[in-house]
């Protein structure tokens, strides 16, 4: 597959994931790429075309121009995939941080999908949240201390599965992960792409963007997932809020996941996106 590269000049991995049927674009979450979206396609296989892509400052992609994080900047990320692989009105999933990008991406430039099914995405229904004080916050100083190097990729693995939240984690979804998201060193160590500084610098500006005020601009359909087993800001309240400002939308929780749901279950989580898009059969377009 192809790279794009984006309008302010950041070159963008793309990774054809398979499968046969309308096109399926893939956005992933803060700190992963878009390779850990295979689970989910395999399951989307004889339905889908699916293509998943890094994210700036993500995987294999570049970082942006003076390491600035600015979340419409994963927006323009997402349209020059598009443009890349000429995508018209593809369907498309994002998770967390991904699922931002693709509402931004549909907010910038009305009518580039077809329908969208985003599971938490990072669009918080509270006015006024500082970066300094918000939710992103401690998230950040967890990602500064973040483990960069190990061993190898059996080790990191090791790692990651003994404790949460990639305990809970399906093994063939973290394999993706490790696999894919580190880089091999001179010395025969390992260490991850996407640097924890970069990725705190991500969830410092994860509650500053403007998608919030300007969802009533997607017309498309929207499905919106939360998983009911989870604590966090971004569950049933703020996505129902989120809901509530679409005029398209309808949304499911999904019992026994947490925010981590595409890669806890990816089986259920490629059927409740499918089921979504399959109940849209009717409709003209958008």
């Amino acid at each position: 597959m192809p790279t794009a590269t984006t309008v302010d000049g950041v070159s963008i991995a793309v990774h054809d994931l398979g499968g046969s049927g309308p096109p399926l674009l893939m956005a992933h979450a803060t700190g992963l790429h878009g390779r850990v979206w295979e689970p989910v396609a395999s399951e989307l296989a004889g339905r889908f075309h699916c293509v998943a892509f890094d994210e700036r400052g993500h995987g294999d992609s570049g970082l942006p121009p003076g390491l600035d994080f600015d979340w419409r900047g994963f927006g323009r990320d997402v349209l020059a995939v598009v443009d890349e692989l000429g995508l018209q009105q593809p369907f498309a999933v994002g998770h967390s941080c991904g699922g931002a990008a693709l509402i931004m991406a549909e907010q910038a430039r009305p009518g580039t999908f077809r329908a969208l099914w985003c599971y938490e995405p990072v669009i918080m229904a509270v006015a006024g949240v500082d970066e300094r004080s918000g939710m992103q916050n401690p998230m950040a100083e967890a990602a500064r201390r973040r483990r960069e190097v190990f061993a190898s990729r059996r080790e990191a693995y090791d790692t990651y599965a003994s404790k949460p939240p990639y305990d809970a984690v399906a093994a063939k979804a973290l394999w993706a992960y490790v696999e894919h998201g580190f880089e091999d060193l001179p010395d025969g160590t390992v260490r991850l792409k996407c640097r924890r500084e970069n990725e705190a610098r991500v969830f410092e500006q994860g509650a500053t963007h403007n998608a919030y005020a300007w969802l009533p601009e997607v017309r498309c359909p929207v499905g919106l997932a939360y998983g009911a087993a989870g604590l966090g800001p971004l569950g049933e309240a703020n996505t129902e809020a989120v809901a509530s400002r679409l005029s398209r939308s309808r949304v499911t929780g999904l019992e026994g996941l947490t925010h981590f749901g595409p890669l806890e279950d990816p089986g259920r989580v490629a059927e409740a996106a499918a089921a979504f898009f399959a109940s849209l059969s009717g409709e003209g377009p958008p």
